[in-house]
């Protein structure tokens, strides 16, 4: 049976969220092909993961015999992250812009599970695992735009997802997504909803397509 790994970083409630929005199609669509799978869900905004600490990075690298019981402590809760990510078939991280980056519950996250020897370096774990990231943003930030010097948030997880975990990376942008919130965008909002549309269909389709290449 398959394994969807499922992460929502968004602030935000589902009705009021773009990237949840997508990511619950991605997931519904996912369910729908794979009814007798499973789904391990994390809500980073309703229960986010510690912060990385001294005791949890230094025990990543020290012999689990010489752990102090904080480093054990710690380290058992990075392990557990860890795991979901090695035993998921597939990953789906939901992934909207604050303030140019990601959240800084997805940050958290990340830094968890970026563990070298293991998740990172010259072996990852995970290597090969197809990730779906639905990467929002209130404007848009595409080649060409004004703001495209100030997109940190596709290049910086091209760089941990793939140049560190080795993850299969696919991306789907929705953008604008504050146009219809703040009135100086108004002209922006066909634009806003055929971004929507579009990433809908695309979380549909991807999710599909994952079919062909994984268990049942």
């Amino acid at each position: 049976m398959a394994t969807l790994l499922h992460i929502d970083s968004s602030a935000f409630p589902s009705e009021a969220s773009s990237s949840r929005a997508v990511t619950d199609a991605f997931r519904k669509t996912w369910q729908e092909q794979h009814p007798d799978g499973t789904v391990i869900y994390r809500d980073l905004a309703a229960n986010p993961v510690p912060h990385i600490t001294a005791d949890a990075h230094t025990a990543g690298f020290a012999d689990p015999a010489a752990h102090t019981p904080e480093q054990a402590a710690a380290f058992a809760a990075r392990v557990k992250l860890i795991e979901e990510v090695e035993q998921a078939d597939a990953v789906l991280i939901g992934a909207p812009m604050y303030n140019l980056t990601i959240p800084s519950t997805l940050k958290a996250w990340l830094d968890n599970v970026i563990l070298f020897g293991r998740t990172a370096g010259e072996a990852p774990s995970a290597q090969g695992t197809p990730v779906t990231v639905v990467a929002s943003r209130g404007g848009s930030y595409a080649p060409g735009t004004p703001k495209e010097g100030y997109e940190y948030v596709q290049n910086y997880l091209q760089a941990v997802l793939v140049d560190m975990l080795a993850l299969d990376l696919d991306l789907i942008v929705p953008e604008l997504t504050m146009a219809p919130h703040n009135p100086a965008m108004a002209e922006l909002v066909p634009l806003f909803e055929a971004s929507r549309d579009r990433a809908l269909e695309d979380a549909a389709a991807k999710a599909k397509l994952l079919t062909t290449r994984l268990p049942a």
